[in-house]
């Protein structure tokens, strides 16, 4: 929430009030340093990187540096630098009007400089927050020196300015950014004489447009993302970029399960704009959590390109809406996730990972036999360990159960009838059993594990044909 804006409007006012000016490195430091004495959270949001990346990253913050990210996709790179403009002082004044946001105490651009000289203690202050001072550019082959640092204005020269005049340039993201934080994403993407152009920016802190005597000394943090491969010598960046940045820190997906799941929790969403949100039962987050690692430790996937964070939080809320549309044609009051929802994740999460070479054409199958492996894998944990004989015996005479994605809960558990020991695998399952829906889920979980340690077997697995699966010994 932000704090009211403060009130002082003039340079005069500005000096009467105490304020000090302070360069954007020295407000991270010491907001950074204020942070860690207190035992506050330093990157809001920012999961499995407390004891691996955060150091090396404070200790970057601290000394000052300009720094690269490295990591392959979906790590979390872009969204740990976003954390650092909460670094930033909540509000920092600007001289009213600039584009460059030049601090009243010392601007430097040569329209603000002339309002100075002007306007003395009457030079008009505006306020900016901290979250307008973060500019971010995903780099792409077509970026221009332009978009970066600046060009000539055509319009201004129309309007009657000579074409030698600096009040003529347009300036580009990198200096509309001074005295903040500018992210390039994907850094190599660039053209080799685009990165050429940073060069200045991160040795010189000034600006260049076309030729013109224009110095502008800007007061930025630098921060780029990069995939390493591109990073490499065999890479796409130049050298002496490279040597401008003051840190090089490895980012990596999250080590443990633990850290896996935390974070489908924190960033899924599972909401039904239509009425409650979708319940997804803890089993079934671990069953994702550990598809998506079985996923990157594959050697049919390609190692080099990852498999996103987003794979799993994608995985997750597909399993969200297969409740929720279930519920909907069904008419449940509640929407809970089950077993049978699981199977539609694979078609859609299989444009998300680049399975090698060698595995063309059996990419469903690869991504469902580690499906089935993480659902084992999780029975074995939660489960493994139950008293299941009340629900084996309801198979001892030859009976069959029918589940599926569109049979409802409560159809489920008439079709089972009554299980000695069902609110103990609920417990196991960390499910209450305030509603048919988590029994239901707690039931079919069941099952299906049964089936997975060839305690039972199954015809026409759920997700595929008519969407139903038929349980028997």
């Amino acid at each position: 929430m932000r704090s009211t804006t403060p009130r002082e409007t003039t340079l005069g006012e500005l000096r009467t009030s105490g304020h000090v000016q302070r360069t954007v490195k020295a407000e991270i430091r010491h907001h950074l340093l204020e942070r860690l004495r207190s035992g506050e959270p330093r990157f809001p949001g920012i999961v499995g990187f407390d004891d691996t990346v955060a150091p090396h990253l404070e200790r970057a913050l601290i000394a000052g540096h300009d720094l690269v990210l490295l990591g392959e996709r979906g790590q979390g790179k872009t969204r740990l630098i976003r954390t650092l403009a909460g670094l930033l002082d909540e509000w920092t004044p600007v001289v009213a009007g600039c584009e460059i946001n030049d601090h009243p105490y010392a601007p430097v651009c040569v329209r603000c400089r002339r309002l100075a000289a002007e306007a003395g203690d009457d030079l008009p202050v505006a306020w900016k927050h901290r979250d307008e001072r973060y500019g971010e550019k995903l780099a792409t082959p077509d970026t221009s020196v332009g978009d970066l640092i600046g060009d000539v204005d055509p319009v201004k020269v129309a309007e009657g300015r000579t074409l030698g005049d600096p009040e003529t340039v347009h300036f580009g993201l990198v200096p509309r950014t001074n005295r903040g934080i500018f992210s390039i994403n994907e850094l190599p993407d660039l053209a080799e004489r685009i990165q050429v152009a940073l060069l200045n920016v991160l040795e010189e802190r000034d600006v260049q447009v076309r030729g013109y005597a224009l110095r502008l000394p800007l007061d930025v943090l630098l921060v780029a993302s990069a995939n390493p491969e591109d990073y490499t010598n065999r890479g796409r960046i130049i050298t002496p970029l490279k040597d401008r940045f003051g840190a090089e820190i490895r980012t990596h997906y999250p080590l443990e399960l633990d850290a896996e799941l935390a974070l489908i929790r924190q960033e899924a969403e599972f909401a039904d704009l239509s009425g409650p949100p979708a319940e997804v039962p803890a089993h079934l987050i671990e069953i994702i959590g550990r598809f998506t690692r079985l996923v990157r430790e594959s050697t049919a996937v390609d190692t080099r390109s990852g498999v996103s964070a987003r794979f799993a939080l994608a995985g997750a809320e597909t399993v969200a809406a297969g409740a929720v549309r279930r519920a909907a044609l069904t008419g449940e009051e509640r929407a809970v996730a089950r077993v049978c929802d699981l199977p539609a994740v694979v078609p859609s999460l299989m444009g998300k990972v680049e399975f090698e070479v060698s595995e063309e054409g059996r990419e469903q199958e690869v991504l469902e036999h580690l499906l089935r492996r993480a659902v084992a894998e999780t029975y074995r944990r939660t489960l493994g360990p139950a008293d299941l004989s009340g629900l084996l015996d309801k198979f001892d005479a030859g009976e069959s159960v029918e589940s599926g994605e569109l049979v409802p809960a409560g159809e489920l558990l008439r079709r089972v009838g009554p299980i000695p020991g069902l609110a103990k695998i609920m417990e196991r399952l960390e499910l209450s059993g305030e509603s048919p829906g988590q029994a239901a889920a707690a039931l079919e979980f069941a099952l299906e594990g049964l089936f997975l340690t060839r305690r039972l077997s199954k015809d026409g697995p759920a997700g595929q044909g008519d969407g139903t699966a038929t349980y028997r010994t």
